[in-house]
């Protein structure tokens, strides 16, 4: 990702990356999601890539708080799915059993 270095040195010169700080970057995570949910809600693109965009941030703060990149995280995450089977409905995938 372009700015995840300039996340993660922003955010330590901020004195933001510190084991006792996991909780509280979490807890940010859901807050900047409950924008990203006004934002779709409200059908306001402007809003929804600052909330997006913030999420992002928040989460590469934790992930580098706890000792793990984004990116192998997705890669995990996208080698579980990959192979699922199911079905769209109401825009939900529902994976077959």
């Amino acid at each position: 990702m372009k700015y995840e270095q300039e996340v993660i040195q922003w955010a330590l010169d901020k004195g933001i990356i510190t084991p006792d700080n996991a909780k509280s970057q979490l807890l940010k995570s859901f807050e900047e999601m409950g924008e990203v949910a006004r934002a779709v809600l409200k059908n306001n693109q402007e809003e929804l890539i600052d909330g997006l965009g913030d999420v992002l941030v928040t989460l590469i703060i934790l992930a580098e708080i706890k000792g793990v990149k984004l990116e192998d995280c997705l890669g995990s995450a996208y080698n579980v799915i990959k192979n699922r089977t199911g079905k769209t409905v109401n825009g939900t995938f529902i994976k077959n059993e």
